[in-house]
């Protein structure tokens, strides 16, 4: 009778074990035990390692760097990567008016390698209605609008415009032409973009000889209505006036070659100048997203179902994004709880079973003796 008791006892304390290793995966489930003792990350620690396992794209305003959550990484429309080093550049997007010299002294396979010295700037930049926009001003002792900057919004159809653009001989009238520019070609009218739209309007001046009119003042007057002027001399250009027309400083924005022959080399120097910065890839503290601006600067976006605080960088989460989260978290909770009451339900059936067997087993000694 001892042994029996001592095995029923044995049975008992394994059936015990049994339950005891049965609820132990599930944490003794309780709902708000099950909350206190889960890692609780504050919402800024969250985010500061959501950003750092994704990394940073860059988004230009109007256009989705989301680059740099810096979320999608993906270029805005009207910008586009240029391979500079470490320089971070991206094309921005310019209303660009350049204006030729085409007078007598340059002859016509000078010319044609004005042309040449056009389309390729043409190919380092991004064109288009919200990219970058080119205008042509022909000059000599007359003034002709080759095309506006409404004119071309597809880089093949611009090309194709500068190969047919022809020289017009004759005098050096560059003070009609910038005039002529300021007053025809950079209005709105003819494609110029507002001045709210942050885009700049750059004017390129290609000469190779002294002008026949006064620069000084219509130059001066460009430059005060938000034109940023490029002067190139070639060959026999005169260096007072290409420094009378240029913007400040003088040593980014005047240029000088010997021969048309290498005005070529010019492209990747204009390449660099006329690039925009990347000032998402250089740094900044936004909370989720940072998006290019036109000027060279960033401003900060967030997630959806966040909204930017009023310091411009930090982002909070919106209430009923909050609230879906709790519901979530409940339901979650929820299914953990039946899932737990279904398997100690069946570790329950599992004990009666063997209890009744061990009782049958009882009865059936006792009847023995």
């Amino acid at each position: 009778m001892t042994s029996l008791i001592g095995g029923l006892v044995f049975c008992i304390s394994f059936l015990a074990l049994e339950v005891q290793a049965t609820y132990r995966p599930y944490g003794g489930y309780h709902p708000r035990q099950h909350q206190a003792d889960s890692p609780i990350v504050p919402r800024q620690t969250f985010q500061r390692s959501f950003q750092q396992q994704q990394p940073f794209q860059s988004v230009q305003q109007g256009q989705q760097h989301i680059g740099n959550v810096q979320q999608p990484a993906q270029l805005s429309q009207n910008q586009t990567t240029i391979d500079l080093g470490e320089t971070h550049c991206k094309s921005r997007p310019l209303d660009l008016v350049f204006i030729i010299d085409s007078s007598r002294s340059v002859r016509p396979q000078e010319f044609e390698k004005v042309k040449i010295f056009l389309a390729d700037m043409v190919d380092t930049l991004e064109i288009g209605a919200d990219a970058t926009r080119v205008a042509v001003v022909n000059y000599a002792s007359t003034v002709k609008i080759e095309f506006l900057l409404k004119t071309h919004f597809d880089k093949p159809g611009l090309k194709a415009a500068l190969a047919r653009i022809e020289s017009l001989a004759a005098g050096t009238m560059t003070g009609l032409a910038i005039k002529t520019a300021m007053e025809e070609t950079f209005t709105e009218g003819s494609g110029a973009r507002l001045t709210n739209k942050n885009i700049a309007k750059v004017a390129i001046i290609v000469t190779d000889g002294r002008p026949q009119d006064t620069v000084e003042e219509v130059a001066a007057a460009a430059r005060a209505a938000g034109i940023e002027i490029y002067a190139v001399g070639v060959d026999r250009a005169d260096m007072k006036s290409l420094r009378l027309m240029a913007s400040l400083p003088l040593d980014e924005h005047v240029f000088y070659v010997e021969t048309y022959g290498v005005i070529e080399k010019l492209t990747s120097k204009f390449r660099e100048t006329l690039c925009g910065v990347d000032a998402c890839a250089l740094g900044h503290d936004c909370d989720h997203i940072c998006v290019n601006n036109n000027n060279n600067s960033y401003g900060c976006k967030c997630r959806e179902g966040y909204t930017l605080n009023a310091d411009k960088k930090t982002c909070s989460q919106d209430a009923n994004e909050m609230s879906g989260n709790e519901l979530s978290e409940d339901a979650c909770m929820c299914e953990a709880q039946i899932a737990f009451q279904m398997k100690m339900q069946s570790t329950i059936k599992q004990l009666t079973n063997k209890l009744d067997d061990l009782s049958r087993k009882v009865t059936q000694f006792g009847g023995r003796r």
